[in-house]
């Protein structure tokens, strides 16, 4: 065995008990890791500046993501990120910050190394969340988890070299079956190419939603890397569904990283024997959350393979949303304009046509479609006037 899959061993051990730690204080009552920089990024949304809430938002994914991996940020990166938010410092000496504050610190204990991993990792988050630049392709893929963790890990941005199993705990200590380290290139191109020349459109947008999770949860289970693959994941599929005009609702990212990462697990995990079936219904009401700002309950309980539902109501906790937009009939690109309305009424049609990167042309005939299903009505005139949402 090499000396880093000796490594990968020793921590994804670590990882696991963590988990079993996390079940523990659950069923036990317990809170789970602090909140309260929710409640305090969260004030900058709420004030209704734009660059501060995006700031605040990508700040809030980045923290919340870390729980995927059973990490916990410090208090000094949230003084950080709250002196970045308010424009004090650029994002880039955020980051600096951050490093020279674990560089002054030689000795450190085995929590305060993965504080440090947790940190460093956020700031670089939501600087790629900052970053508009995005092309479609496993070498972005790999740039991004080249970005994450650089002096993090060793084989930052490297496709490992040996194969790999991780217990989980949704599985009782099992794993998912990873792609075979000889064939992951080959697999990701072949992922890649047929999501690439896969159209969207004239989709529904809950048929779309369920074709982009049953994309993140292939491209996932392929696991290029030794470590962080779900946070490269995360941050890859982010920034590939805002090319498709989806405001990203990153409440989801930020409250239940831990639920998307188990949910990428049932999503790949078939024990025939225990009557257990790969199901991407997890995933897809995350996504559904993340995309289309419905409420589903997200619960890692639900997901746990020995989960026995007792209640007759349990379907229609997966089955009941509470939002409106989400429940329409209407395709991808008439949900980002929908989506893009909802947040300016007063927004124009070259405004519309810029953000969604489409034609004037195809804007006005998404417009007049959604008009004619009555989704929307102009108000108070053509020029003057804004969008008023029907449904």
């Amino acid at each position: 065995m090499t000396k880093s899959s000796t490594s990968f061993q020793r921590r994804k051990e670590q990882k696991y008990y963590r988990y079993k730690s996390k079940e523990k204080l659950s069923k036990r009552g317990a809170n789970m890791p602090d909140k309260n920089w929710q409640f305090e990024l969260e004030e900058y949304i709420k004030q209704g500046e734009p660059d501060k809430a995006e700031k605040s938002e990508a700040w809030q994914t980045a923290i919340g993501l870390q729980a995927v991996d059973g990490l916990n940020t410090s208090d000094y990166l949230l003084d950080t990120a709250k002196e970045h938010i308010e424009g004090k410092i650029t994002i880039d000496e955020a980051q600096k910050r951050i490093h020279s504050y674990y560089e002054q610190r030689s000795v450190r204990t085995e929590t305060e190394n993965e504080t440090k991993e947790a940190d460093i990792v956020s700031a670089r988050i939501a600087k790629l969340l900052g970053e508009k630049a995005f092309q479609f392709s496993p070498a972005e893929w790999l740039s991004i988890h080249r970005r994450l963790f650089e002096g993090v890990f060793g084989h930052a941005g490297q496709v490992r070299q040996y194969n790999i199993t991780k217990k989980e705990w949704v599985l009782n200590g099992d794993t998912v079956i990873y792609a075979d380290w000889n064939s992951i290139k080959e697999t990701l191109d072949y992922d890649f190419s047929t999501e690439k020349h896969f159209s969207y459109e004239g989709l529904s947008v809950d048929e779309a939603v369920k074709h982009l999770a049953k994309f993140a949860s292939d491209i996932w289970q392929i696991h290029p890397f030794s470590e962080g693959n779900t946070r490269a994941t995360a941050v890859f599929m982010i920034k590939y569904m805002k090319t498709f005009g989806f405001s990203v609702n990153n409440d989801a990212f930020e409250k239940s990283s831990w639920y998307f990462r188990n949910a990428l697990v049932r999503a790949n995990y078939n024990n025939l024997q225990k009557g257990v079936h790969s199901t991407t219904k997890f995933l897809e009401m995350f996504f559904s959350n993340l995309l289309l700002d419905m409420h589903y309950e997200l619960k890692n309980r639900y997901m746990h393979i020995d989960y026995v539902d007792e209640s007759a109501s349990q379907s229609a906790k997966y089955e009941t949303p509470k939002c409106q937009i989400g429940t329409l009939k209407c395709t991808l690109e008439e949900l980002a304009v929908l989506d893009l309305i909802k947040t300016n009424p007063s927004v124009k049609q070259t405004e519309l046509a810029e953000q969604t990167e489409k034609s004037v042309r195809s804007v006005k005939r998404i417009i007049d479609s959604l008009k004619e299903k009555q989704y929307i009505r102009r108000v108070d005139g053509k020029r003057y006037g804004k969008w008023e949402i029907l449904a």
